[in-house]
């Protein structure tokens, strides 16, 4: 239990991420002019839909808008990804969620470290998408065994902070003067490094491989590779991005526009060409990082899950090659076969939603045997959609994947392998599904016994 002099977790995130959005900003200047350029869309379309203003506001989202929603790390080893899920506890994120990218050729799988509750979530949504690369899918075992004796040799995690990790674990949390200690040591995990730990024929042969894996081994930590704002206009964002000196990825990836978004539509700015100097004292460059934008819609139910993968699968076969104009205008076609309105997806079970009392359900009482479409028709409740906090392996993939170069589209055969995760890990992933389903059944229980109103069988 925490001593009244302890920081909460909550607090640490938030200083955390501060911290990395300072520090990335300073590595990546062309982040901070991204940062200015959601700022500015965001406002304009605040301004011009008041409708989603107050939806905002009701959903306790308008004051966590401007923080960092994201970012991405990918790890080389088991020891390295369950040191980051102790270090990630500290700020109060759990693994969420299991993607094999590997169906996207990209040899990686990866989980989302990321709060849970209602309460941390509002507080400060950041989350970490982090992967673990699969050198079981090297093809060459030479090359395989080469990169696993680099990995070997390295610590990506300073002494004082895994001493401040078991810190927190033996007394329950850290005071002030510790989380200062912390979040500084933390971030040189994150920390760009312009020194590669290999000469530049290792480096070129694990390229060859995929650039990803380059990334992973050559350097002496993960580095942070994208941070990512909410914008709640990606479509605009992206078409003002050149005019801000940015040059955005050809498409943005995920569902089309909507009139009720759903899940999570991303884009990002080409990755940097970087100067770093390999073993033997030989320049040359690496590309890996860029920034980032999400825009972020509703959480879909299994049911409704099963429709966007189908429709996306459909989707796919058509936009090959296509400019991000041609490929929404088919995207916005294959999906018109998907209810375009919170009232239909909830009603088609399509969605998950947060359930609260109106003006008028707060006085009533003791309304007896009833259904949720009355309650609503009544205006006692409202149904207002939960917001997708996690990601889509498909669209991280796409991102990925349009970093790292040209001709970077692996061949890896889809090969989900959630136990082997779980146990570099350490610990079982959470059900993103089980997390809404759950915020929803509690919402409703809420609201009726609020009410004194029991649903008709």
């Amino acid at each position: 239990m925490q001593t009244p002099n302890m920081v909460s977790s909550d607090t640490i995130r938030t200083r955390f991420s501060s911290a990395m959005s300072v520090m990335y900003q300073a590595e990546v200047p062309q982040y901070g002019t991204l940062l200015e350029l959601v700022v500015e869309v965001n406002r304009e379309t605040l301004e011009h839909s008041p409708t989603l203003r107050r939806r905002l506001q009701a959903q306790g989202e308008l004051d966590r808008l401007d923080v960092e929603r994201h970012g991405a790390i990918r790890v080389g080893t088991a020891d390295e990804l369950a040191t980051l899920a102790r270090l990630f506890a500290v700020m109060g994120m759990m693994p969420v969620g299991y993607y094999d990218l590997s169906e996207a050729g990209v040899p990686v799988h990866s989980t989302a470290f990321r709060p849970v509750e209602d309460e941390a979530l509002s507080r400060n949504p950041f989350r970490v998408f982090t992967s673990l690369l699969r050198l079981e899918l090297i093809e060459s075992e030479s090359l395989r065994q080469r990169a696993a004796d680099i990995l070997a040799k390295r610590d990506i995690f300073t002494p004082k902070v895994r001493e401040l990790i078991a810190l927190f674990e033996a007394q329950g949390g850290l005071d002030d003067a510790q989380t200062d200690q912390f979040v500084e040591q933390a971030l040189e995990t994150f920390r760009w490094h312009q020194d590669a730990t290999v000469d530049l024929a290792t480096y070129q042969a694990l390229c060859d491989e995929h650039r990803l894996i380059a990334d992973v081994v050559c350097f002496r930590g993960p580095h942070i590779n994208h941070l990512t704002p909410r914008t709640l206009d990606i479509d605009e964002t992206q078409r003002r991005m050149p005019d801000k000196g940015i040059s955005p990825k050809a498409v943005i990836e995920g569902p089309p526009r909507r009139q009720s978004p759903i899940l999570l539509r991303q884009t990002s700015f080409k990755a940097l060409e970087e100067r770093i100097r390999f073993e033997g004292d030989t320049a040359g460059t690496h590309t890996a990082r860029f920034g980032e934008i999400e825009q972020r819609g509703m959480a879909l139910t299994p049911k409704g899950r099963a429709r966007y993968d189908e429709l996306l699968r459909q989707a796919r076969s058509q936009t090959a090659g296509l400019d991000n104009e041609a490929h929404q205008r088919v995207l916005e076609e294959v999906f018109s076969a998907l209810p375009d309105s919170d009232e239909a997806m909830r009603r088609e079970g399509l969605a998950y939603f947060h359930y609260h009392l109106t003006e008028a359900g707060n006085s009533a009482r003791a309304v007896g045997k009833t259904d949720v479409q009355t309650l609503i028709a009544q205006g006692l409740i409202e149904a207002q959609p939960i917001t997708y906090e996690d990601f889509l392996p498909v669209s991280a993939a796409g991102i990925f994947q349009s970093n790292l170069g040209e001709g970077q589209q692996g061949t890896y055969r889809a090969n989900a392998n959630r136990e082997a995760f779980e146990e570099a890990l350490g610990a079982p992933v959470t059900s993103e599904l089980a997390l809404y389903a759950e915020r929803e059944r509690a919402s409703l229980a809420f609201a009726l016994e609020r009410l004194g109103a029991r649903l008709a069988e």
